[in-house]
Formats: C-alpha cells, sequence, structure tokens
C-alpha cells in the first residue's frame, strides 16, 4: 500500500510504526476527523454522597450522541486543554500531569472526551484523600454511571483513556464493575502501588511530587480514616524515630504540622513504610478476579521504578481472565507530552468496542513488543518459551563471565556508602563483560542473585544494568532493581526471573553475616550489538546527578532515600559464594513474528517519539 492511499482509507496522516498488514482491518471503517470540537465547561456531577464534581466535556459538534471517553486524575482538568506543543521532558515547560491524551485527534473522530476536577482538586467540591484512594475509585464509577446514563450527550458507552496516573486508576475503577464501563486501556499501570512507590522496599522521594502535581484546595491525609487522632500522633512520632527519616529537613516539617494538611499524600506515604492495608486498597493485582471488561494494558522498557513487570504479571494472571492485550512499545524515545504516540493504537482498540469496527486487533498475538535495536514483533507467551536462561557471574577484577569462578576463599569486593551530610560522592561497584563477538538478545524478566554482607542491621542495594556502546559509553536506558536487606525472601511465591519478598515485616540483618539476596531487576527487550558489552552497577544510593548544582527542590532529586549511617558492604563472588545475573537469552526468533509494515516492506525498528513507560 502507497502511503497516500493509506491516508486516504484510514483518515490518519502517518503510519504508526507498530501496525502490521497482517491484523490492520477495515481501515477505511477507522473513525474519520470528520467533527468539530465543542467545550462545555464547569459540568456539573452529582455524587452518591452529594458533593458535586465539575468536569469540561469536550464532544463532536455535529453529533446528538457519540461514545464517551473518560480521562480521570487528579492533576486538574483545564490544564489537559493546553496547547504549546509537544514538548520533551528537557523543557523547562514540562509538566508531567499533561496526561490525558490529544482530546483533539478524538472528538474530531466521534468520540466525547471527559476531563473532570476530582473531589477537592481544582472547582469541584470535597476533600482530597490522596491518589487512587477508596473513595476517590467510588467517584469515578459514579462519574461513568452519569455518562452512560444522564448525560445527553453520551451513547451508554463509555471507556477510560490517559497515561500515568490517567492509566494507573482504570483497573481499580473496573474491578467496581460499573454498568456503563466498555473497555480500558491503561497506557501506564502498576499492579502493586505499594512496590511502585517503595521499590524492592526502598524508600524514594519520587512520591513527593503530588503535592505540586495535585491542586486540592482541601488536601486530607488517608490515614486520618485509619487512626484516631492519638493513634496518628503516635504513628508519626515513631516513623520519625528512623535514622534515615529524622535527618532529612523537609520530612521534619512534614511531621511536625497539626492539623497535618502539608504534603498530605507524601506524609501517608512515609508513615506506610511496610506493605500494608494502605497499600492494597490501592493495588490492583487483589481485584483481578473482578475485573471483567476488555484491557489493551500498554508499557514501555522503563529505566527506573516499575512500570513494565506489572504489565505482564497482569497478562499471565489466571484470575484476571478477561479479553486482554499488551504493548511494550518504546524504547529510547524521549518523553513527549501531552501523548501522542499512541493515538492510533488507542483509536483501533476504542473503535472496535464502543463502534463495533472489526479493526483487526483482536487477530493479534496477546503481546506486542519493541526489542530495542531492532523492531517490533510479536509474541504469545511471557517469559518467551524459547528464552534460554543463563547466569552471568561477578568475577575478579570486575568482570561478567558466564563461567563462574573454578575457587573458593577468595577475598571480597567493597564498597562503603556515607551519607549526604558527611559526602556527595556515592561509592560504587561495576562489573562489566568482554565485548559481545555477535548480536545477542535478552528479552524477558531479570535477577541478580548477590552473595553480601553489611556491617548493619539494615541498607539498601540499588542496581543498574547498562548496555555499553562499541565506544565505550553508556547508553542512556538501563535496567534498574532495589532491595531492603530487611525484607526477606518468599521462596515460594517468587518464579525464575521474578523473585517475591514479604515487604509487610522487617527482619533485621546480622551484621557481617553472609546472605544471599535476590533483586528484581527491570524486564529487558534488547539487542546487544557485536561489539557493545554489558555492564552492571551495584551502590547503596542513587541521587540524580544532572541535578546536583541544584539548590532548590532537594528533596525530589534525592531519589531512593540513603541510610543516614555508613554501612560497609563486601559482595563476595567465588565458587563458594557464586554471585550472579540470571538473564533470558532469546536464541532466535521466526521471521513470521515480526511486523510486517503496511505501506512500504521489511520490518520496522525504532520506537517512535514516545515515553519510557
Amino acid at each position: 500500500m502507497r502511503l497516500d492511499e493509506f491516508q486516504k482509507k484510514s483518515g490518519l496522516e502517518k503510519v504508526p510504526v507498530y501496525w502490521d498488514r497482517r491484523y490492520t482491518k477495515n481501515l477505511d471503517q477507522l473513525s474519520k476527523p470528520l467533527y468539530t470540537v465543542e467545550l462545555e465547561e464547569n459540568v456539573a456531577i452529582t455524587l452518591r454522597d452529594g458533593v458535586v464534581l465539575y468536569a469540561d466535556i469536550y464532544r463532536p459538534k455535529e453529533l446528538e450522541k457519540s461514545p464517551a471517553l473518560l480521562a480521570w486524575s487528579a492533576y486538574g482538568k483545564t490544564m489537559q486543554a493546553m496547547k504549546r506543543g509537544a514538548l520533551p521532558g528537557s523543557s523547562n515547560y514540562f509538566d508531567h500531569s499533561l496526561e490525558a491524551g490529544d482530546i483533539d485527534f478524538f472528538v474530531q473522530r466521534g468520540y466525547t472526551f471527559v476531563i473532570p476536577d476530582p473531589r477537592g482538586i481544582g472547582v469541584s467540591e470535597g476533600e482530597f484523600y490522596g491518589i487512587y484512594n477508596p473513595q476517590e475509585q467510588l467517584d469515578c464509577y459514579d462519574v461513568i454511571e452519569w455518562l452512560g446514563s444522564d448525560y445527553p450527550g453520551c451513547d451508554g458507552k463509555v471507556a477510560m483513556a490517559g497515561y500515568s496516573y490517567f492509566g494507573i486508576i482504570q483497573m481499580l475503577v473496573a474491578a467496581l464493575k460499573p454498568p456503563h464501563l466498555t473497555c480500558i486501556m491503561p497506557l501506564s499501570y502498576t499492579d502493586d502501588y505499594y512496590q511502585h512507590g517503595y521499590y524492592g522496599g526502598v524508600a524514594n522521594t519520587y512520591m513527593s511530587m503530588y503535592w505540586e502535581l495535585c491542586p486540592s484546595h482541601t488536601p486530607r491525609l488517608w490515614s486520618e480514616k485509619m487512626y484516631s487522632e492519638k493513634e496518628l500522633k503516635e504513628r508519626m512520632k515513631e516513623v520519625q524515630k528512623d535514622p534515615d527519616i529524622a535527618i532529612i529537613s523537609y520530612f521534619n516539617k512534614m511531621f511536625n504540622t497539626w492539623p497535618p494538611r502539608y504534603h498530605t499524600f507524601y506524609l501517608d506515604y512515609l508513615l506506610h513504610p511496610q506493605d500494608d492495608e494502605f497499600w492494597k486498597q490501592r493495588s490492583a493485582k487483589f481485584i483481578y478476579d473482578q475485573v471483567e471488561v476488555p484491557t489493551y494494558f500498554k508499557c514501555g522498557w522503563a529505566p527506573t521504578g516499575r512500570w513494565s513487570a506489572p504489565v505482564f504479571n497482569a497478562m499471565n494472571s489466571k484470575e484476571l481472565s478477561c479479553v486482554k492485550r499488551a504493548g511494550v512499545m518504546e524504547s529510547y524515545g524521549g518523553m513527549e507530552l501531552p501523548y501522542r504516540f499512541m493515538n492510533e493504537e488507542c483509536l483501533r482498540w476504542y473503535d472496535h468496542w464502543m463502534k463495533g469496527t472489526d479493526t483487526g486487533i483482536l487477530d493479534e498475538p496477546p503481546f506486542k513488543m519493541n526489542i530495542i535495536g531492532r523492531g517490533y514483533r510479536y509474541e504469545s507467551e511471557y517469559p518467551l518459551a524459547r528464552t534460554d536462561f543463563r547466569k552471568l557471574y561477578l568475577r575478579t577484577f570486575g568482570q561478567l563471565r558466564w563461567e563462574k569462578d573454578p575457587e573458593g576463599a577468595l577475598p571480597p569486593d567493597s564498597f562503603t556508602h556515607r551519607p549526604p551530610n558527611i559526602t556527595n560522592d556515592v561509592e560504587r561497584l561495576v562489573y562489566r563483560t568482554d565485548r559481545f563477538s555477535r548480536p545477542t538478545e535478552f528479552t524477558g524478566p531479570i535477577e541478580l542473585r548477590l552473595f553480601a554482607s553489611i556491617d548493619a542491621e539494615d541498607a539498601n542495594f540499588i542496581v543498574k544494568l547498562w548496555q555499553i556502546t562499541q565506544g565505550g559509553t553508556r547508553m542512556p536506558l538501563c535496567r534498574t532493581g532495589s532491595l531492603k536487606a530487611s525484607h526477606p525472601y518468599d521462596a515460594e511465591k517468587s518464579d525464575i526471573g521474578r523473585p517475591v519478598h514479604d515487604h509487610s515485616r522487617v527482619v533485621k540483618v546480622v551484621p557481617g553475616e553472609i546472605n544471599e539476596y535476590i533483586i528484581e531487576i527491570n524486564p529487558i527487550g534488547m539487542v546487544f550489538d557485536s561489539g557493545t558489552s554489558l555492564e552492571i552497577e551495584i551502590k547503596a544510593m542513587d541521587n540524580f546527578e544532572h541535578q546536583k548544582e541544584a539548590w532548590q527542590g532537594k528533596l525530589g532529586h534525592l531519589g531512593p532515600i540513603p541510610s543516614a549511617n555508613t554501612i560497609n558492604y563486601k559482595i563476595f563472588r567465588d565458587a563458594d559464594y557464586p554471585s550472579y545475573i540470571l538473564l533470558p537469552v532469546i536464541p532466535e526468533t521466526p521471521s513470521e513474528n515480526w511486523l510486517q509494515p503496511i505501506v512500504g516492506s521489511g520490518s520496522f525498528s525504532g520506537s517512535g517519539n514516545g515515553s519510557t513507560h
């Protein structure tokens, strides 16, 4: 098919890099950009308890009724429609909360696009109890049912749309089974919200950003609903006894404001350092059996945080038995917002379920992946059945080898963590392979099995896996993992490459004792070309280096919260203690798995211009 023929049939300007001519059907029936965008501003929606929310509703002017897309977050409705070009993360104007999606793209194609201010946000009534709280989930249910039953411009079909916050909320609401919800498409997803904030049990300042992202006029702690005033005050005092928390002045402000109205969600975060009911209420993995609507999960090979593993977990869950698809769609492409990279795939999904058009999207195999360095292909399962899991051993002299050391009783490697109140230096250990002699693909889950001792009762392990170019530099997209040493391993629940720990309790480490720490590293989908090599970095602290000279906003730049104590780490890697990375080697891929382009010939490579999660 020629480009002009594709554009005429589909009504699209560009050919999506993730579409395959074998499965893309009825292009002439895709929704076309025929309609004018009309805004109904501050439409009142009354919730079951009488609280009134206000929504901005963008609708196709020429249609009396149309299916509705609900974009829900606590980021504020008005700014989602700002037009100032697509902004990369490097822009000083970049705002990660601009995540609702491309309003005009969908409204012009016959969809109503609805963005409310949730309870306690923007101009809506009520109090805001933090992101994804149970009340917010019920409120979203009520808005879906109001759209499906009471809003005259909706034809009765409602789907959910959006990226990041707008994506994560979708499964939580779908589990409540609002009758008018037709399908969902979370463009970002996490199944375990404790791990999202405490990856491997390691606290992180990442979630402090919600204070600036969520424009609440009446912020409240969810913990106020969980504890009496006396219990809450006691808990705040108890958490402050942790020396890692007590040393940070930003935290001191949060704990010593009463009533607790400053940095409310992050204060909630700090009050729940172990996995408990607070996190379970926000974690979709506990309600999979209650989700029935068709679901398309999207993620990227995220370098930080925990974005891609949850999608694979959901796809493999027997409890989640609905129609489901997954797209691991991006790689090195820089983040740009408003988010448009998935517009065309969203249109195929929504047109199928909302308008009854057979777009061919259900004919595709369940997994579509962008393998970094090669391009897009389909897979039928994850981990791939043809995976050859191989052990890459840590060796002396900073080497990584496929063979373990034949000798035992070798002296360990070591590094010392020193806290930020005495130095900016971050010590680390680095191990690297020889250059690969031929292209080698790693696709699937990764784990590090590390024999180590520490001279403290607890410590953080931070791990980064890098691709080293032929010129010796690091590619910008790494794989990361972390683990709190005191959080015990659960062998029964673990699977190959997917270790599970009990984050609900703390088992203090015996100082000086050699233990095996099994650390999840973000899944990978990457080809290492000949002349490149693989490197693993082990450390205890990982602040954002590019912000080192900044004086403002230091809290958000801290990353994983470091220990306030000096800690010595010893890493063992010999025949007695064979530390290794378990890597998913893919020996070969059938040619039919690779996407076949709609326009031109060959298979696509590259990622388009999208986000890394």
